[in-house]
């Protein structure tokens, strides 16, 4: 997929996540709101002999089909790791920086509102991720202002904070653990790296195995979607078959992409972004657990990844992004602070309490809402800087 097309494929999902955030929020709030409840709880029940699975819808999307999800960000990791923006210490030093800011600042200014809390503690994670196709979005929209290179900066610091986002998953919101059903994750994970020597490249095995795999770690207490990463992770980067060479995680990765940003995540939004307005919610908007996040997202993140660069910088470790000024850095990590995808995912998995995790939706939504706004004024005002066409830029203040 060509860079042009790839930014129209990420601007047309942006705009069809928020299209379905927005219609859930309208539909949650109206006099079908009833209707929407009873979607969303509907119960799903799939047997096979002994073994069942019962769920509601809800819970289908977000154990079941997020798995697609993480699976796509399994394959963009690996190939950018191995072939891609990753691929040396020297391309990694200032996303990576970045990122490593961009997850702590949030997590500081959370735990500094909430400590002493231990149920809002749980949510901590929440405000640490950035949703990667939104915030591209809102620089796809800003056109010939911001520079090729910045869209890339993103990119790669999204990655980074996505497997930062995978460990804190799989480290601490692990429930109670199955010994069983680990030991059967094990053996699915043993025949996917078989498959991977192999150099197998046939859909259905990796299904088979994959489906075996997400239903053991769903009964062992890890969380299920993680088996996305495991199957990602196992698809070969290169093969050579009959004298020709290809790459199955790059033609798994092209064919997916559409269904996940277009179809996975937009049913994850509607779902999930259905927040119904009371007293007590809106209320709550100032309690510590929704100023941690909502500062989390708008100010830790901004602070996080501009002041970790800028320190990378000054100590010659890292350098800006070819092209781009301190005014524009600072507008991405304004955009940084938009994390509704994976910060809605975490809140799911931080809250039990029905109120706590509305509240919990609603910054988030507030949060992510304050930095797209602001990181677009930003890039908007430093598009019309003399830096922005690659000339000698204002000095940051």
């Amino acid at each position: 997929m060509s860079f042009k097309n790839l930014s129209r494929s990420q601007h047309l999902a942006g705009l069809t996540t928020v299209a379905a955030m927005l219609l859930a929020f309208a539909l949650a709030n109206s006099p079908s709101s009833e209707w929407y409840q009873v979607v969303h709880h509907l119960p799903v029940i799939v047997q096979v002999g002994t073994l069942a699975i019962d769920k509601p819808l809800i819970l289908w999307i977000n154990d079941g089909l997020m798995v697609f999800f993480f699976l796509l960000i399994a394959l963009e990791l690996k190939r950018e790791i191995l072939e891609g923006q990753l691929s040396t210490l020297r391309a990694i030093a200032t996303p990576g920086f970045a990122a490593l800011g961009g997850m702590a600042a949030p997590a500081l200014i959370y735990i500094v509102f909430n400590i002493g809390d231990p149920v809002a503690m749980r949510g901590w994670a929440i405000p640490t991720a950035t949703d990667t196709v939104l915030a591209l979005t809102v620089l796809v929209l800003l056109g010939a202002r911001v520079p090729a290179s910045l869209k890339v900066f993103l990119t790669a610091v999204a990655i980074f904070d996505d497997l930062g986002a995978i460990l804190v998953i799989a480290l601490f919101y692990t429930e109670r653990l199955a010994t069983l059903s680990l030991v059967m994750a094990a053996f699915g994970i043993a025949a996917l790296v078989g498959l991977n020597v192999f150099n197998v490249t046939r859909t259905a095995a990796y299904v088979v195995i994959g489906l075996f795999l997400w239903v053991a770690v769903l009964k062992s207490g890890v969380h299920a979607t993680l088996a996305g990463v495991a199957i990602g992770l196992a698809i070969p980067m290169k093969v050579t078959q009959d004298g020709r060479s290809f790459s199955p995680l790059r033609e798994t990765e092209h064919q997916l992409y559409p269904w996940v940003t277009l179809g996975v995540v937009p049913v994850f939004a509607f779902f999930n972004a259905g927040i119904t307005l009371s007293a007590p919610t809106i209320d709550a908007l100032v309690s510590p657990g929704a100023l941690g996040i909502v500062l989390g997202l708008f100010v830790g993140k901004q602070l996080g990844i501009f002041g970790a660069v800028w320190l990378a910088v000054r100590a010659g470790v890292a350098k800006l992004p070819a092209g781009t000024g301190w005014w524009q850095l600072y507008g991405v990590a304004l955009l940084a602070g938009i994390g509704f995808t994976m910060s809605l995912f975490i809140a799911g998995l931080a809250f039990s309490d029905p109120e706590v995790f509305r509240s919990a939706r609603l910054s988030v939504v507030v949060g992510s809402l304050f930095s797209a706004v602001g990181g677009a004024a930003v890039l908007w005002r430093a598009g019309r800087r003399p830096g922005a066409a690659g000339k000698q830029e204002e000095p940051f203040p």
